[in-house]
């Protein structure tokens, strides 16, 4: 009896699981190991084959015998390194996957997984560098435009990550994962420019006390002399309130625009992120908290220095 071809076992194994019969196609490419132990194809459709039903270490196994059989075949690299994902083996994803890409530039694929083993390791510039070439590659990649704005998001790069969210939304409509996404981009967003326009109103305000300040200390009658020795106290006062007054107006600025701002971007994307911890929202509001009552206390300060300048500066014209 003559035995089937290895060429007709993979062809039939391809139909089944195109069938979704995933089993019958793991025990066809079981023969066509008997017929050919060391064909590249087999191994390549059996690896195959225990991906889809779950067989992580047996996909690994069969893939890389694919890489021994036939060293050159870019997509049994790349397959691995998805598998090494999988399996969270990240250094070994990586390092297969370079060798994929190394012998073909052209997967978008082999990006896309090397974007994904790079965000494990927190190397977010590597990751968006990869996904930047996934989508050059292949635009219609939904999940590479999607994990593209992930990898934005964690950037605090709103604006980016809002345009490939839309990308992404725009190639599979109502996508959920999008959607909440581009609501935290378009939120962090918001914050910004609430925490910015904050920012110029406390940078407006200093500049209203400077000014006042100036005009305190320059009314005086044109046709009267100061005298350094009879004014002496007025003027050290005068002098010290001024500088008082510049150094909380600077403070005030600078808190709003150094440290509340920040602070308010972490406290909405902690909100939106449906995986923040209790433990780490209570550590947003308590800085928040913390910033809220060093802000008061400097618009007190700023205002008592400016009432000093203002009381100085009378009894300096009126003495």
């Amino acid at each position: 009896m003559v035995s089937e071809s290895v060429e007709s076992l993979c062809a039939r194994a391809r139909r089944a699981i195109a069938q979704g019969e995933h089993e019958e196609a793991r025990q066809i490419y079981l023969q066509g190991l008997g017929v050919k132990a060391d064909s590249p194809d087999v191994h390549y459709g059996l690896a195959t084959v225990c991906f889809l039903i779950g067989e992580l270490q047996n996909a690994v196994y069969h893939f890389k015998e694919v890489t021994r059989l036939d060293p050159q075949r870019a997509g049994a690299f790349i397959n691995l390194g998805a598998v090494y994902n999988r399996l969270d083996q990240v250094d070994e994803a990586i390092q297969v996957l370079r060798r994929g890409i190394q012998l073909d530039t052209h997967r978008a694929e082999g990006y896309y997984n090397l974007g994904l083993a790079y965000r494990r390791k927190k190397q977010i510039d590597l990751a968006i560098q990869a996904y930047q070439e996934a989508v050059r590659l292949n635009p219609e990649m939904s999940d590479a435009h999607l994990n593209l704005a992930n990898a934005y998001l964690d950037k605090g790069q709103y604006g980016l990550a809002v345009i490939h969210y839309q990308h992404a939304i725009d190639l599979r409509p109502a996508w959920d994962k999008a959607v909440s996404g581009m609501e935290q981009a378009e939120a962090a967003l918001e914050a910004i420019k609430h925490g910015s326009a904050v920012a110029s109103a406390a940078a407006k305000v200093a500049r209203e006390h400077a000014q006042e300040r100036s005009t305190a200390t320059a009314v005086q009658d044109p046709n009267r002399t100061v005298d350094p020795i009879v004014h002496t106290g007025i003027l050290s006062g005068l002098h010290r309130a001024t500088i008082e007054s510049e150094t909380q107006g600077k403070a005030l600025h600078q808190l709003l625009e150094k440290e509340l701002e920040p602070i308010l971007k972490e406290l909405s994307c902690s909100l939106l992120q449906t995986d923040s911890s209790p433990h780490e929202l209570n550590e947003c509001l308590i800085k928040f908290e913390t910033a809220l009552r060093a802000m008061k206390n400097l618009q007190q300060g700023l205002t008592l220095a400016t009432q000093k300048v203002r009381n100085l500066g009378d009894q300096l014209v009126h003495s």
